[in-house]
């Protein structure tokens, strides 16, 4: 029994154990301290639905050695034109939702490529790189953003009707596009199933990506390179496959996490959206060069329920409104301590 014990603890790994185990704590506690659970629970199921897509965008690139896409914003800045496009071409409802994505497509395989290609002139850094790239490429659209033509009234601003607004309801477009479809509500509890349903095709396609000959050869390259070239494999340009897969999944994944929350925010709101989805991968097991489907899913999980749950049961012992500042803490604690163990490897 011992002997299971320490297999268990070992292949789930003690982090994970000590995250879950707080957790399962907090889920506890919400009840005893006055916190509505099913409302919590609720919230942490939809919270999971907007961000695993997000967090799903890691794996390609982890598993080409192109390392955590700190770039990540490059996608979402792709994702933001096609919901903005997809506004501005009068699409209205779920179909606003379907060309924001084929609009979005271009754009993201577009960045894409030229990321890959810097990516590939810089081997060894890419991490460090990928930061500066996501960073310089938010900073470079808060003035597309005023320059472009957008025109529609409930986008640009009211009194010079030039520049988008810096945020933009969703109201009668594609809010709620995919939580509404298929949804189900057990009392207070509402299951998005059409989020976690576009996860579950997306999860699946990556697994079957990852085993078809493709695929094969991207994890050859992420693990040994100078091996998958002598194999006749064209290193370079599976590494730009994997950047052009996570950047198109990045934009998709903002698409989702927009359709959940309601808005499109704008300008530097995407700035620091990489570090969520790299840390919550990291908590899930994955390494910088190997992550798993698994991962995703376990890693979006504990962290999103970590920094729903830690404000409202720590405002309702408190009986004190420190919600933000506790959500802060929770969310930038959970960032650092990931960080920190980038270099665990889980067998």
């Amino acid at each position: 029994m011992k002997e299971k014990l320490k297999d268990f603890i070992a292949s789930f790994g003690l982090p994970r154990l000590i995250i879950s185990g707080f957790l399962l704590a907090l889920f506890i506690l919400s009840p005893i301290v006055g916190a509505d659970l099913p409302m919590q629970i609720s919230n942490v199921i939809n919270r999971f639905s907007w961000n695993a897509v997000l967090v799903l965008a890691m794996v390609p690139m982890v598993h080409s050695g192109c390392g955590l896409n700190f770039g990540l914003p490059l996608g979402i800045v792709a994702g933001l034109l096609g919901g903005t496009l997809s506004l501005e071409f009068g699409f209205t409802g779920p179909m606003s939702f379907l060309m924001a994505v084929i609009i979005a497509t271009p754009f993201a395989m577009l960045f894409g490529g030229g990321y890959g290609w810097l990516l590939n002139r810089i081997k060894g850094g890419e991490m460090m790189i990928a930061t500066y790239v996501g960073f310089s490429s938010v900073s470079f659209m808060c003035m597309m953003w005023l320059l472009l033509p957008y025109h529609k009234a409930d986008m640009v601003w009211g009194l010079s009707g030039k520049g988008l607004r810096t945020t933009i309801s969703l109201e009668g477009y594609y809010d709620k596009a995919l939580s509404n479809f298929l949804q189900i509500n057990i009392g207070k509890i509402s299951i998005p199933v059409g989020a976690l349903l576009l996860f579950a095709v997306l999860a699946f396609a990556m697994w079957a990506f990852l085993h078809t000959k493709t695929g094969t050869a991207m994890t050859a390259v992420g693990s040994n390179p100078t091996f998958a070239k002598a194999a006749g494999i064209q290193v370079d340009k599976i590494r730009m496959l994997s950047v052009m897969m996570s950047t198109w999944l990045g934009a998709v994944g903002i698409l989702v996490y927009e359709q959940g929350f309601g808005f499109i925010q704008l300008y530097n709101a995407p700035f620091y959206m990489a570090l969520p989805a790299v840390s919550a991968i990291l908590i899930g097991g994955a390494t910088v060069n190997k992550a798993s489907i698994m991962n995703v899913i376990l890693g979006t999980f504990l962290f999103q329920g970590i920094v729903t749950m830690t404000p409202t049961v720590m405002n309702n012992m408190i009986h004190m409104d420190m919600s933000e500042v506790i959500r802060m803490i929770a969310s930038n604690g959970m960032i650092l301590y990931a960080l920190t163990r980038k270099t665990e490897v889980r067998r």
